[in-house]
């Protein structure tokens, strides 16, 4: 099948998604085309069936801000039209299904008729979704989509509690290629490279907005380094960096806490680490976590959106109530200062992620994509 995919093509948990899928279905023999306004951080174009189309907004003096649902509706009807794609899959209900609705009605003028699937991540429904000036957009760009999928139950559930939704809508949850794991952790892992031998690694690899609340992680380690040597790696970059840095100096621990920026090496980061702080407000999915977790690490989160649905409460690590630094630090501190724990926890950790594998998860999008491909004709007002 030919497939578009629409997505961020940033380092967030939607874009690494969306790409690591169309990385898949080209393996399996898909004509997978990329659409965005950068090529993805994750995607390797040299690839078999892979296809990368840059939305290019043209800057005028007349529009503040240029509007890229514009540029990206017309980028997708050209490049429907142009490779024959059977089938559309958007990352992200604004402004990706608004876009993608638009080129379906232009594509039927011409008696093209393409099925859309929109994937809710996130942060399209609880953060840009449930702004006034976006929810009538959120709400119509879903219900006009074929098949609406949501990565976790409770997105699913919040998503038919803030918006007045039509569609069913079905829990595919993220995925990660656990192989690819399997493959990494028989490279050299050298923890001397960032710590002690006897130091406990905590790692956390986010985009450092507020929802991640990055302050906790370093109060949270400072408590634990009061009792046992440690060290923080901190990956990513974001508006939060700051307020971080400047609390690790106030609490006296800014050389134990490295922060690395944005990285496409988070796996050599994951491999050295034992504990992965996830303290998050927000957090649709985790995927994230899950990462940490195919990397053989345990982890320590809140309790916010789909957290507890992959970090399994004193199976695979701890969940907390968000804010709850106290606790989570009486937990950190107890698998630093229990080996045996910790060791158990880790293996748990990799057990776990085995649910949500690439061969698990596919296969489902695959499905949906028969079945909407199947039925394109239909509800195409």
């Amino acid at each position: 099948m030919k497939i578009a995919i629409v997505c961020y093509p940033t380092f967030g948990g939607s874009g690494v998604v969306a790409t690591e899928l169309g990385m898949a279905l080209a393996r399996l023999g898909h004509e997978i085309h990329f659409i965005t306004y950068s090529q993805p951080v994750r995607l390797a174009l040299l690839e078999k069936n892979i296809y990368y189309h840059e939305v290019d907004v043209p800057e005028y003096p007349l529009f503040k801000h240029q509007p890229y649902d514009l540029a990206l509706s017309s980028k997708l009807v050209d490049t429907i039209k142009a490779y024959q794609i059977e089938l559309l899959h958007v990352h992200y209900a604004i402004p990706h299904a608004y876009a993608g609705y638009m080129a379906k009605k232009m594509l039927k003028e011409e008696g093209i008729f393409i099925p859309m699937i929109t994937t809710l991540h996130g942060t399209d429904i609880t953060l840009v979704g449930s702004h006034p000036f976006y929810r009538t957009a959120v709400t119509f760009s879903i219900n006009k989509s074929d098949r609406v999928t949501a990565v976790s139950k409770n997105l699913r559930d919040t998503t038919y509690a803030m918006f007045d939704i039509q569609k069913e809508i079905e829990v595919i949850p993220n995925f990660i290629d656990i192989q690819r794991y399997i493959e990494k952790a028989k490279e050299p892992c050298d923890r001397t490279l960032m710590a002690l031998q006897s130091e406990i690694i905590f790692t956390h690899v986010s985009n450092f907005r507020a929802v991640k609340r990055v302050e906790d992680i370093v109060e949270i380690f400072a408590r634990v380094n009061e009792h046992h040597p440690s060290v923080l790696i901190m990956v990513g970059e974001g508006p939060e960096r700051i307020k971080a840095e400047r609390l690790a100096k106030q609490k006296g621990v800014y050389d134990k806490v490295k922060f690395l920026g944005n990285s496409v090496e988070i796996d050599k980061v994951l491999c050295m680490s034992d504990i992965f702080l996830l303290p998050s407000s927000e957090e649709s999915f985790g995927l994230a976590a899950l990462e940490a977790m195919a990397n053989k690490t345990a982890v320590i989160s809140s309790n916010a959106g789909g957290l507890p649905e992959v970090n399994i409460h004193e199976h695979t690590g701890y969940v907390c109530e968000v804010g709850d630094v106290e606790q989570m630090s009486a937990y950190a501190l107890k698998l630093a200062q229990d080996s045996d724990l910790l060791h158990t926890m880790k293996t748990n950790a990799l057990e776990s992620a085995r649910r949500f594998d690439l061969p698990e998860i596919v296969p489902i999008y695959e499905r949906l994509y028969e079945s909407a491909y199947a039925s394109r004709h239909q509800n195409q007002d």
